[in-house]
This record gives C-alpha cells, structure tokens and sequence, in this order.
C-alpha cells in the first residue's frame, strides 16, 4: 500500500457500510501494490544475486578482495532506487484516481475534506458535535478510516450521519481508491458535504490525495506547539490548521501563539481555528468556514 513507509505489506482493508450492514474487501489495488513491491525487490535481488556468484566464479576472487563490500554497495543503491521507483508509480497511480475522484465530487457539486491528526487529537469527537449541530442544515457524510473495528463509524452513525467504515488493516492511511469504494457506498446526493476522517497519522496521509478540496490537519493542545515543525509535510499540504481542546489550555503546558507561528512557518498561507469540540467554543468559526467551502464548492461546478 505504501510504498513511502512499507506499511501494509499483509494489509487486509475492507469497508463495512454502516447503513446496510454489507462489507467487502477494498484490498484488492492495494494487494497489487503489495505483490509490485515484493516481486519487484525479489528480481531486483534475484539479478544482483546471480550477477555476484557469475561475478565470483568469472574471476576467481574471493570477496577478500572488497568485490563484497562493492557487491553490498551497488546491491543497496539498486535496492533505493527501485523502493524510489515503486513509490513513484505508487504516487502516480494515486493521484490519477484521486483526479477521478475529485472530477465526480465536482460535478455533483459536492464538497469533500480530509480530516487528518495524530491519534487522539478529537477527530471523531469534533465530527460528531458537527454533525448533531449542522445535520438540519447541510446533507452530511462520513467516511472513517480506521486500522480495524468501527467503533468510530458507530458514533458517528449515533450523531445521526451515513457513514462507512475503511479499516485498512496494517495500512497506515487511506488511498483514493478505497475513497472511491466508499463514495459508491455512501452514495451523497448533489450538493452534499463528504467529511473524511483519515487514520490517526501525521505522516503518510500527507502524501496520498484523495481527491479532498481540502485537507484539514487537527492539533490538540495535548501536544506539543512543536508538531507543525517535526511533521511539516502535513502542516504545508493542509489548508486549516484546528487547535482543539482549548478547553484544557488552563491545564497543559501548551504556547498557542508558539504553535501557530511553527505552523505558519512551514505554510504561511494555513488558517487557523481555535475550538473545543467537548464545550462548543469556537465552533462557530468552524461552521461558517465549513458553510463558505460547500458554497464555493456548488459554484466551482458552475465555472
């Protein structure tokens, strides 16, 4: 699945539709990144292999000689540039079913985000109070992506939105096409908000698109201000910066204005929103951003 970090060498991902009952496997592309990486390094291995014994009985010498250590020198930079290879094409093959992904949302005038933290930050928490505020008022959908059970998917459902569960296994994030398997699922009608909460990782949700008109990286002040700097991949690729839990702010060691200045240090165009998701504070800010992107997304459609 990842070429980047080589998770997901054994990952069994499957989607559990939450309304229906019905699950499925979504693993099958993500197996065929898998089988690429393993027949791709066995051949590259197989040839070096048989290039060093044909090597040794060629010449005669021994790897006495430094012929070994040349042997391990060139085995390791073959070995780097085809994992560069493969996450390449891995990349290539995403980002061309994420465009696919975004054409469809666009032209049923739906706006989709993708909400990305470390685990813990209150995603889940932040979707729900969202949903139960906002549900009379915008059509909204979730999609949960989990390493295994649905125990978020099931709140979720409780707040009172449809929602499908991706558990990707031993996969550290979601791709595009089990984005697409979910929005055939989901199936959001024109003009609908398609809220994607992503696997707790600030690491590799970075890399792969899905499609989202924006991602939306959650910072709980229950970490540190120094995140943005240590994982500046996500804070650039993101568009809204949340700090939530500011409602423990009296409680925690946690400089906001430090946190927010790291942020805008590696994306000086990222905004950012202060809130609470158990309290209520600062909602508002989040609602009518939220307002403002499902507008702008219905008249996209029109240009």
């Amino acid at each position: 699945m990842c070429a980047h970090c080589g998770c997901g060498k054994d990952a069994k991902a499957t989607m559990i539709n939450l309304q229906t009952g019905q699950e499925m496997d979504v693993a099958d592309d993500g197996h065929a990144h898998d089988h690429d990486h393993r027949d791709h390094q066995q051949d590259g291995h197989g040839h070096d292999h048989h290039h060093a014994h044909a090597h040794d009985r060629d010449h005669g010498h021994s790897h006495e000689h430094g012929h070994g250590h040349d042997h391990g020198h060139r085995h390791q930079e073959s070995r780097a540039a085809s994992l560069v290879e493969l996450e390449t094409r891995v990349l290539a093959k995403n980002d061309a079913l994420a465009g696919r992904n975004r054409a469809w949302l666009a032209g049923r005038e739906i706006l989709a985000l993708n909400l990305v933290s470390s685990p813990g930050a209150g995603k889940t928490t932040l979707l729900e109070r969202t949903i139960r505020d906002l549900k009379d008022e915008l059509a909204l959908h979730v999609l949960e992506g989990d390493q295994a059970t649905t125990n978020d998917a099931e709140r979720i459902r409780a707040a009172g939105a449809p929602v499908v569960q991706v558990n990707t296994g031993t996969g550290c994030h979601l791709e595009a096409d089990m984005v697409a398997r979910g929005l055939a699922a989901l199936k959001p009608g024109p003009g609908s908000v398609v809220l994607i909460e992503n696997v707790g990782n600030l690491v590799c949700p970075a890399l792969f698109d899905l499609g989202e008109r924006a991602k939306v990286v959650i910072l709980s002040v229950t970490e540190g201000e120094d995140k943005p700097l240590k994982y500046p991949h996500m804070f650039r690729a993101a568009e809204i910066m949340i700090l939530n839990k500011i409602d423990l702010l009296p409680h925690v060691d946690f400089d906001v204005p430090r946190a927010i200045a790291n942020a805008l240090q590696v994306n000086p165009n990222i905004t950012t929103l202060r809130l609470s998701a158990r309290n209520g504070e600062g909602l508002e800010a989040w609602y009518r951003w939220l307002r403002r992107e499902a507008v702008a997304a219905r008249e996209a459609a029109l240009v």
